[in-house]
């Protein structure tokens, strides 16, 4: 049985306990944060305390704590040459204290604490410094059932400016579409088939062979319909942008 301390009580840190509590292999003997309050719903399931000095003896500490504190934590750590690991996809490897075996466990997966997650679903990306370290960190994803990648920092990296293309870059265009069927009292929940039927596509092709609509086809007539339509300058603007960008993709003529 692999022993875990988690550090910090966000979203990843919820959905990681809750996944770790259902496995075999791994067992959380510990749960920190700077403050007890948030995790009083699970003061009778786990150890937990707010004082680091009151850390107990561990397999591997997960530190799942905004970027800029991960290498604050991580020095602040009372003892040297453990297992400490940060969950982020921007932070490197190296920013964890030296005096630790450093290493990165990244869930890639966008995280709400009141949306349940199927680990099976989050592809997990994992580095590590010394070499001796991946195994136990690979046997600690693939118990959650994970599918796992080992990856370097540029790779990691570059896996987290596209999730942010895909997933919050995406989710801002679902509210800017919401707010303009709101406006027209239409019903956005029209749209959900063609959001997941669009996700759909990109699991058997490639994004550009996916891709449709009047920017592909260079539909003048529609494009201009569509602008005019739009009331913000705002919408007006990213309409614009993402036509271009998909013409400059596709070969088109701009507008």
């Amino acid at each position: 049985m692999i022993s875990v301390v988690i550090l910090g009580a966000g979203n990843v840190a919820t959905h990681l306990f809750k996944a770790f509590n259902k496995t075999n292999e791994v067992s959380v003997i510990q749960w920190y944060n700077r403050t007890l309050d948030k995790l009083k719903p699970y003061s009778k399931q786990v150890n937990t305390c707010d004082n680091l000095d009151d850390l107990v003896d561990a397999d591997l500490y997960i530190l799942t704590v905004s970027d800029d504190s991960i290498a604050e934590l991580s020095s602040k750590l009372p003892f040297e040459d453990k297992l400490v690991v940060h969950t982020s996809g921007s932070v490197g490897v190296y920013d964890l204290d030296k005096k630790h075996k450093r290493g990165v466990l990244y869930p890639l997966q966008t995280f709400s604490k009141d949306a349940d997650v199927d680990f099976a679903n989050v592809p997990i990306c994992i580095e590590t410094i010394d070499k001796k370290s991946y195994p136990l960190l690979k046997k600690v994803a693939v118990s959650l059932g994970s599918p796992t990648k080992r990856v370097n920092s540029d790779q990691r990296r570059t896996l987290h400016l596209a999730a942010v293309y895909v997933n919050n870059f995406t989710n801002q265009l679902y509210r800017i579409a919401h707010e303009i069927t709101e406006s027209e009292g239409a019903e956005f929940d029209m749209l959900k088939p063609l959001i997941l039927e669009t996700a759909k596509k990109v699991q058997d092709m490639s994004p550009y062979m996916a891709q449709t609509g009047p920017a592909k086809r260079n539909d003048k007539k529609t494009i201009n319909a569509h602008l005019k339509l739009l009331e913000k300058q705002e919408h007006k603007d990213i309409y614009k942008l993402l036509t271009k960008s998909i013409q400059n993709t596709h070969g088109r003529k701009k507008l």
